[in-house]
């Protein structure tokens, strides 16, 4: 963790808007370099072929799964409308997982895609920081690793939100707002992991600093969760949430010093590497 610093940063409201800040400056480096744009949309759209065939398959056959789950209906005389309810549940869940999961499973898709596209958003900056790179396999494996880890507290959230959601009133105000911001969080966990990698930190320590940028991280994250609700924006919107990840831990989260840059006027305060470019 050579080289990496805590800046202060601002909290609150002005951290919220500053989370913010970076999904735009992300989307407007895609916007920039649309062979870069391209290039991070094809893990994205793969994971999009497996979970559209995914949910057209249990669209299909979401009355078979809830007849195999409630064999203990097999005698009711209401058990078609029964089962048919529970099958509409078992979508609707399954929908949910597919929201949850789509960033982690196209992250791990997309590991050597997003991994490149990252490193060139922070030359861009100025140059890639001191960090502890793995060889591919042991970064694809601790990237499934660490998306299963967060995938379980993500459950463990989502499972009590999902139920309280049924509840008059509060379910359909409080809860929402409070899985959104739970969710976006979780989404900025995904993101960042990519950059905090590359400077050396495990999972423990990304969750640590981002739970200390609280506003910050959920700044960029919630509005991504809303907008990544539409799955074909969600794609189209991946290569940008990439390089807005890059640029939140680079120039907010974890600052870190660029190799050879270590002359008085090469670095910035904090042990930020110098940005060569506006933003």
């Amino acid at each position: 963790m050579s080289g990496i610093g805590r800046p202060a940063g601002r909290r609150g409201v002005g951290g919220f808007a500053e989370g913010i800040g970076f999904c735009f400056r992300g989307l407007g480096w895609a916007a920039r370099h649309p062979r870069w744009w391209v290039f991070g949309l094809i893990p994205a759209l793969i994971a999009l072929v497996l979970y559209a065939l995914a949910l057209v398959w249990l669209g299909t056959h979401a009355t078979d799964v809830a007849a195999w789950a409630t064999p203990f209906a097999d005698d009711w005389g209401w058990r078609d409308g029964f089962r048919t309810l529970v099958g509409v549940m078992i979508f609707v869940a399954g929908l949910a997982l597919a929201v949850l999961t789509f960033t982690a499973v196209t992250l791990v898709i997309g590991d050597p895609f997003y991994e490149k596209l990252s490193e060139k958003v922070e030359e861009d900056l100025g140059g890639l920081p001191d960090g502890g790179d793995l060889p591919f396999w042991a970064s694809l494996f601790r990237s499934i690793r660490d998306s299963l880890v967060t995938l379980w507290w993500v459950l463990l959230f989502s499972v009590p939100l999902f139920v309280l959601g049924f509840v008059p009133v509060v379910g359909q105000t409080v809860v929402p707002v409070v899985g959104a911001f739970v969710s976006g969080f979780f989404l900025t966990v995904e993101l960042t992991a990519l950059a905090m990698e590359r400077r050396g930190l495990r999972r423990k320590e990304r969750f640590a600093l981002l739970r200390s940028n609280m506003s910050a991280s959920l700044g960029f994250g919630v509005p991504l969760f809303v907008a990544f609700m539409v799955p074909l924006l969600s794609v189209v919107l991946m290569p940008g949430a990439v390089a807005g990840a890059a640029m939140l831990v680079r120039m907010r989260l974890a600052p870190a010093t660029v190799p050879g840059d270590q002359a008085p006027g090469g670095q910035a305060p904090g042990g930020q590497a110098r940005d060569t470019r506006p933003a």
